[in-house]
């Protein structure tokens, strides 16, 4: 098995990038309702191809991860947040979420940041083991902050130092 090759998202990406999103929808991670017809863009003013980066297996795309900073301060520039996670079923154990975040670290790095951080919900037990394999900690918890499904799940904030 080839190790996943990681770049940086392109305009024409945003199709495949798209229909990626859509199969990956589960109410493990995600706090929104399922994408419905119409659907709208990928890409648009907040989501910027710049912010993703893409992994590919065999020449499609496998996964992606959108980092960003957390906020439009100033006083917190020194900070990258990742705000989305996605990796193909097909491509599920073949190290593609992994490389991923490893090379999101990077890029944090890479662009001045000292510190990543993300959110994940609580009941999200395989992105939260495999978060903290990649040396994040739990730094807070906010209880019951969202109500899916007629559950209400725990959203826990992660970070680490770069």
């Amino acid at each position: 098995m080839s190790a996943p090759y990681i770049r940086v998202a392109l305009p024409a990406d945003e199709q495949e990038l798209a229909v990626l999103d859509r199969a990956t929808w589960s109410p493990l991670h995600a706090v929104m309702p399922a994408p419905q017809p119409p659907y709208s863009p990928f890409f648009d003013e907040r989501h910027v191809p710049e912010d993703f980066l893409v992994a590919e297996l065999g020449g499609s795309i496998a996964g992606y991860i959108r980092v960003v900073p957390p906020t439009r301060l100033a006083a917190n520039a020194h900070v990258r947040q990742i705000q989305g996670l996605a990796v193909a079923d097909e491509a599920r154990g073949k190290g593609v979420g992994r490389a991923l975040i490893r090379a999101a670290v990077e890029e944090a790095r890479g662009r001045g940041a000292r510190r990543i951080t993300l959110r994940v919900l609580g009941h999200n037990a395989p992105a939260r083991r495999l978060y903290e394999s990649e040396g994040f900690k739990v730094e807070g918890v906010l209880p019951e902050e969202f109500l899916l499904q007629g559950e209400y799940v725990d959203d826990v904030l992660m970070g680490r130092s770069l």
